[in-house]
């Protein structure tokens, strides 16, 4: 019996999560009250019982204090009875984004603000994450990419670290990405926007990255970004580190700053086992569009 109790940051995709559970075979349960949750534990784990992958959604809605779903917790240990705590969380900013867009009220913010419910609600919730066994920082993924992470570990039993790193190419006139963790300024290569024929192209097309990568400034940058990150990663992990944005700028963020992330992007795919990847390229449109205006 697999038994998932999902928790974690009003608006950070617990929904989502338990709906993919449920496509994925388990029994899944929202917003149970607090002192049935032990009980519903000892129906699920009867031997030859029909059901043997469940999911229970808790949320701050429950109308629950953290004491009172730790003291629960503390039950099912008692008990015996094996559990797994998955625990959706995303950074403020894109919380109250997503509190906007759907124009709904933060469940603890009252008639106040909502980045001010935001904070209450992580105060409640912080013991609760101390002892997730899983954390997942959706403020970057895409549907896709979270589903991908829930089959990682619910699905193929694959050890899971925490961590997700996000290689970023972005260009310095349109600002640095603020959440960006580690930035590094590839301006000191050559810059194929002065050569004709490869103006038009980007990072993604072959001749930009033989002419970026011909220049021996630009292997050996490679070589050493790529090994200080494979050794910041297991620190980060070690740390409880859940997002590393990597930024990768040039002043476009089209030919340059593209190339390059691809490139280390590709190195820590190759070797990835403890953390979840995924390639971005902020501004590698905008300068047809400005063009264009």
């Amino acid at each position: 019996m697999r038994f998932v109790i999902v928790t974690g940051m009003s608006g950070a995709g617990k929904r989502s999560a338990l709906k993919m559970l449920e496509d994925v075979g388990y029994f899944c349960m929202d917003n149970l009250p607090i002192l049935l949750v032990p009980k519903l534990a000892e129906l699920l784990v009867v031997p030859n019982a029909e059901v043997n992958k469940a999911a229970l959604g808790m949320d701050i809605r429950s109308s629950y204090g953290s004491e009172d779903l730790m003291q629960a917790l503390d039950k099912l240990d008692e008990m015996g009875l094996a559990y797994e705590m998955l625990y959706m969380d995303a950074s403020d900013e894109v919380l109250i984004k997503r509190y906007k867009e759907s124009r709904r009220n933060h469940p603890l913010a009252g008639e106040g603000r909502v980045d001010q419910g935001i904070v209450k609600e992580r105060r409640v919730l912080a013991p609760l994450k101390r002892r997730a066994d899983y954390i997942l920082d959706t403020s970057r993924l895409l549907i896709r990419e979270l589903k991908r992470e829930m089959n990682h570990i619910f699905v193929e039993n694959k050890e899971y670290k925490n961590l997700y790193v996000t290689v970023l190419s972005f260009g310095f006139k349109y600002g640095i990405p603020s959440d960006a963790d580690l930035v590094f300024d590839v301006r000191f290569l050559p810059n194929p926007y002065y050569i004709e024929e490869l103006r038009p192209l980007s990072g993604n097309d072959k001749p930009v990255q033989d002419y970026v990568m011909e220049n021996d400034k630009a292997g050996k940058f490679l070589r050493m970004l790529t090994d200080m990150v494979r050794f910041l990663i297991p620190n980060y992990i070690t740390e409880g580190k859940t997002q590393l944005v990597i930024g990768i700028g040039c002043t476009g963020g089209k030919h340059r700053s593209v190339t390059l992330a691809n490139a280390l992007y590709d190195a820590l795919a190759e070797a990835e086992s403890d953390y979840g990847i995924k390639i971005e390229h902020r501004d590698i449109e905008k300068d047809a569009i400005t063009k264009a205006k």
